[in-house]
């Protein structure tokens, strides 16, 4: 088995290779999946992130979404709390991820529904991030629903937990729901 270290790095080799229309192809299909999910169509507060390169995009998703409270993460110190998006109200953040402007947060027991990135995510619904552990501690508040999404080959055999890492409730990857 590989470790973290390892699986991050493969999986960074192989988003190198991506083209903006296969990027575009898979986030489509993963967000075609995701609409039309019970657990979607019931959600009202729901917390979502604003893409990186490298990631699944949710840009042109977040501009399409009606009728939901669409919250994103903001690193503040070493957590990350959910800030109301509004498309025109965006910094600039930590890492270089365009955050939510303010400091007005919503309770993280109020999400109805959790889309979280990960480097990798396997069967068993574990999910590896980038390290920080910025995602983990916002999890292990919240009662939503947590759905992971990746594209296919960001799904692996097998991923090494620790005791403080959160597993999704489902993941969503271009071709499989899990």
């Amino acid at each position: 088995m590989l470790d973290k270290k390892q699986i991050r790095d493969e999986i960074k080799k192989i988003k190198l290779t991506l083209t903006d229309k296969e990027k575009e192809f898979a986030s489509y299909a993963v967000f075609s999946k995701l609409v039309n999910l019970e657990v979607w169509n019931k959600a009202k507060n729901i917390l979502l992130y604003y893409s990186l390169p490298d990631e699944l995009q949710t840009v042109t998703f977040l501009e399409q979404i009606q009728n939901k409270n669409i919250f994103l993460p903001k690193v503040e110190g070493s957590n990350l709390i959910a800030l109301p998006y509004h498309k025109n109200k965006l910094n600039l953040g930590a890492f270089s991820i365009l955050e939510p402007i303010g400091n007005c947060s919503i309770n993280p027991n109020d999400l109805d529904l959790i889309i979280a990135p990960g480097v990798a995510f396997d069967k068993e619904l574990n999910r590896l991030g980038r390290g920080k552990g910025y995602y983990d501690k916002l999890l292990i508040q919240c009662k939503a629903y947590m759905i992971g999404i990746c594209y296919d080959f960001q799904l692996v055999d097998k991923i090494p937990t620790e005791i403080h890492d959160i597993k999704m409730n489902m993941i969503i990857t271009p071709t499989k729901i899990i």
